[in-house]
């Protein structure tokens, strides 16, 4: 009896911490969760060993052109299309049809850029880095008064770090954000990505090299119409997205999508925070401003604004594919509301329930989600006035979790889409 009475003193967080015992982190076998040609294919491969050590699996795939991290299966889905698209753009580099058109003209794919990655044990080091803060935090939107005082006291140490990056990691870094990822991106690279079915403004170092490069001998994008190539897949996201990164110059595009952001009601000043944030390129910007006005929910601009604080492109990536799903969900079950203060893309239905749409590869029970399912439980039913919650993921969840997410309250589906 005094045990019990023990418990009934704690938080919910606790109470769940009583109940289950957290889980240490798992590494699966890639066997567990790709498919062969996923694994392995004529210019990449897989490792076999996949740590997962919060909500995304952390991949290493080794290509033609050096090593690459993918923090998740949809950012590994991402790679792997680089991948094949640099496979083409090699092979039409080196074909008679292109040295004849391009009058003397060369494209090295892969040269003058030390490959992905210089260093392999840098990379298994770093993978996941991005992660910590987000991974903690998948719950409530993180407060930006803290993180700016944080950020203020490490200014010395960040300049360091800066200093201390390779040539890679510093041309990586150069791709990212909006404002940069559109540099040297004409016309005519847009025609070239377009027929390798690549992101014209990807943060892949050695494709954006190739494609600007192509975009600098082939200004006219005369050269890519004598090209024949097979009909590639669209890029990771929808046909409307992919054609209109594909077609449209970027300062307009750009326009459009901020005009969708206002009538949201997104403010200016969170328009530039999106602007500058280092995680969007202007794919990943198009992508949430087209999701999130297609579906209107009230709550849009505000989670434009936690969207804003994506450090990394996995997290971009994340607020993007909720949005999308969001959108996807909305067509089927008209969705009104979005919860404040929330990562997770958490909507009110116009039938009276709430549904979280998470897209994660994994959930096993640890201290942080044990803190962002029970809080979120509790301000879901409150702010909303909803007793359904339903929680649905992309990927899998663990027995224990999926026990103890059940306890907190959510109705539990796995891969959902």
């Amino acid at each position: 009896m005094s045990r019990l009475r023990a418990l009934l003193t704690l938080g919910p967080v606790a109470l769940l911490a009583a109940a289950a015992a957290y889980e240490a982190a798992r590494t699966f076998k890639a066997q567990e969760l790709l498919k062969p040609d996923q694994i392995k294919g004529p210019h990449h491969q897989v490792a076999d060993a996949v740590p997962t050590e919060g909500y995304f699996h952390l991949f290493k795939v080794k290509t033609d052109w050096g090593e690459a991290g993918a923090e998740g299966l949809s950012l590994l889905r991402v790679r792997l299309e680089e991948v094949n698209a640099l496979a083409q753009l090699d092979d039409v580099s080196k074909s008679e049809v292109f040295l004849k058109s391009a009058g003397g003209a060369v494209l090295n794919v892969g040269k003058g850029i030390g490959a992905l990655v210089t260093d392999p044990g840098g990379t298994a080091k770093n993978l996941g880095g991005g992660l910590k803060r987000f991974g903690t935090n998948l719950g409530r939107k993180a407060k930006r008064t803290s993180d700016q005082v944080a950020d203020d006291a490490k200014g010395d140490d960040k300049q360091q770090e800066a200093s201390d990056k390779s040539g890679a990691e510093k041309t990586a870094d150069a791709a990212g954000g909006v404002a940069n990822s559109v540099l040297g991106v004409n016309g005519a690279a847009r025609k070239w990505a377009q027929k390798v079915g690549a992101d014209p403004y990807t943060t892949n170092p050695v494709l954006k090299k190739a494609l600007t490069d192509l975009g600098k001998i082939d200004a006219a994008g005369s050269i890519a119409t004598k090209v024949v190539l097979p009909i590639p897949p669209v890029v990771s996201t929808t046909a409307s997205v992919s054609n209109m990164v594909w077609a449209k110059d970027p300062e307009a595009l750009l326009k459009e999508n901020e005009a969708e952001f206002k009538s949201l009601g997104v403010t200016d000043a969170t328009i530039k925070r999106l602007y500058l944030s280092k995680g969007f390129t202007l794919t990943l910007h198009t992508r949430l401003a087209q999701a999130l006005s297609a579906v209107k929910a009230v709550g849009s601009a505000e989670y434009v604004a936690t969207a804003a604080e994506s450090d990394t492109e996995r997290e971009a990536l994340f607020f993007c594919e909720s949005a999308e799903w969001l959108r996807r969900f909305h067509e089927t079950t008209p969705v009104e509301a979005l919860l404040p203060e929330s990562r997770a893309a958490i909507a009110k239905t116009k039938d009276g329930r709430a549904v979280a749409l998470v897209p994660v590869d994994w959930i096993q029970w640890t201290a942080p989600v044990a803190k962002a399912v029970t809080e979120a439980a509790a301000r879901t039913k409150k702010q909303f006035g909803v007793t359904s919650i339903e929680l649905r993921i992309t990927g899998r969840a663990s027995d224990v979790a999926k026990k103890e997410v059940a306890t907190a309250g959510w109705k539990l589906t796995e891969n959902g889409r």
